[in-house]
């Protein structure tokens, strides 16, 4: 294999399941707030919390809505790209994208776009059910992307055939402990990452005064009141992760701890098992990644056990505007916790894209370097472009707050709350 193509390839596939991971992200947590928003709203029937759905709802859409194309776009380097992979392995691991596919793209897309256009055509309760359908069905996609994700990492459930692996045991694939563990942390990030982001926007809006101080008082309420559990959520489920490391990847684990006796024994086992070759992975990916995301964890720690206590007065929420710029400039730390974190998890199984079966250069599709290079600058440039898109979109609209939020308006039906159009002076 041109190392060239291996190593554009590696990297393509990393940034453009990078990106899309971090689109991912938001979209679980803020489907989860805004199906809560919504059944507060239903319970209450105060116009307030209404415009609270509608106004982090019309958020989550355009994130969802740009999430969604670069999805699309990072399925095609399975063909493109991983031939080797999908040739060898397809048959186990194609089976869970291709279910996933059918849940985002039919039944996930199906409720949201019945959900974006059903306001005040059906009834509350149809409504309602309409975005925990989606929220369900969001959960059950991520589901479904760690089933695959998680047979890549620890492969269970399979037989060998004609030099292929067939799917012998599909509860073991669906029950494989690499792809729980993973997904209960991914809940946890993505609860965590909402409520980060809810809480920042909010931050933004009461720093500056805004006259709608009631209603993101309130959602800064929820944003924190959210990030403490999830992130203990999400601690616990990586705690139990690391813990199996030795028993899946023993050579993760050794490289994590820097046990360089470990190293050099699992090295050697390895050689005896599959013959010469280097099983050891980049320390500076595979450390460098854990213990970004450690930090990151720990800076958080403190962010949302000070924001637990501070939300429970109410001159805080409204007054304390270092506060504010703390919540502000918190946004970014679950993205690098998530990406950090996830570049540990799959760079930490190199040169292994099946663990212990298939290695990563057996696995590149038979490219030239020059049609690699082109797939790799195509790729590249679409994501980025759609980064900055689905980000100046959430600026944009997260900065006008809710008076201008078209999802779901109706003259007829709603009038602004008028406790929360008191002037700026009550503050």
């Amino acid at each position: 294999m041109n190392p060239d193509v291996l190593d554009l390839a590696r990297l393509q596939f990393a940034l453009t399941a990078g990106g899309h991971f971090l689109f991912v992200a938001l979209t679980l947590g803020l489907a989860t707030v805004v199906a809560g928003m919504q059944t507060w709203a239903t319970f209450s029937g105060k116009p307030l919390h209404a415009r609270m759905v509608r106004f982090w709802g019309q958020l989550y859409v355009i994130n969802y809505a740009v999430g969604i194309v670069t999805g699309i776009v990072m399925e095609f380097q399975f063909g493109l790209s991983w031939s080797g992979l999908t040739h060898y392995a397809g048959n186990v691991f194609g089976a869970s994208l291709a279910v996933e596919t059918i849940v985002a793209f039919f039944v996930e897309s199906t409720f949201l776009g019945l959900w974006i256009f059903g306001w005040h055509r059906f009834g509350k309760w149809t409504h309602l059910a309409m975005i925990w359908v989606v929220t369900l069905t969001a959960y059950l996609s991520a589901y479904w992307i760690l089933v695959s994700n998680g047979f890549l990492n620890h492969p269970v459930g399979y037989r060998a055939e004609g030099g292929r692996l067939v799917l012998d045991d599909p509860v073991a694939v669906l029950t494989n402990p690499a792809a729980l563990l993973a997904f209960g942390h991914i809940l946890g990030g993505a609860l965590l990452t909402a409520g980060f982001f809810v809480s920042g926007v909010s931050a933004y809006h009461l720093f500056r005064r805004t006259s709608a101080w009631e209603f993101f008082g309130r959602s800064l309420r929820i944003g924190v009141f959210l990030s403490l559990p999830a992130l203990m959520l999400t601690a616990a489920f990586g705690g139990v992760q690391l813990s199996t490391l030795a028993e899946f990847q023993p050579m993760k684990s050794a490289v994590f701890r820097q046990q360089t006796a470990d190293i050099a024994r699992v090295q050697a086992d390895m050689v005896a098992r599959f013959g010469p070759g280097d099983y050891v992975p980049s320390e500076a990916w595979t450390r460098g990644g854990a213990l970004l995301m450690l930090i990151a964890f720990g800076l958080m720690m403190y962010v949302t056990v000070a924001g637990f206590v501070l939300a429970f007065f109410r001159k805080a929420v409204h007054r304390f505007r270092l506060w504010h710029l703390v919540l502000m400039g918190a946004v970014p730390l679950p993205y690098i916790a998530m990406i950090s974190g996830w570049v540990f998890r799959e760079a930490g199984r190199q040169p292994w894209v099946v663990y212990g079966l298939l290695r990563t250069e057996d696995a590149v599709s038979g490219l030239s370097t020059g049609a690699m290079r082109t797939s790799f600058a195509v790729f590249t440039t679409l994501f980025v472009l759609l980064a900055a898109v689905n980000g100046g979109l959430l600026v944009r609209y997260a900065r006008r707050g809710p008076t201008d939020t078209g999802l779901g308006h109706d003259d007829r039906a709603e009038d602004d709350d008028p406790a929360d159009s008191l002037p700026a002076a009550r503050y």
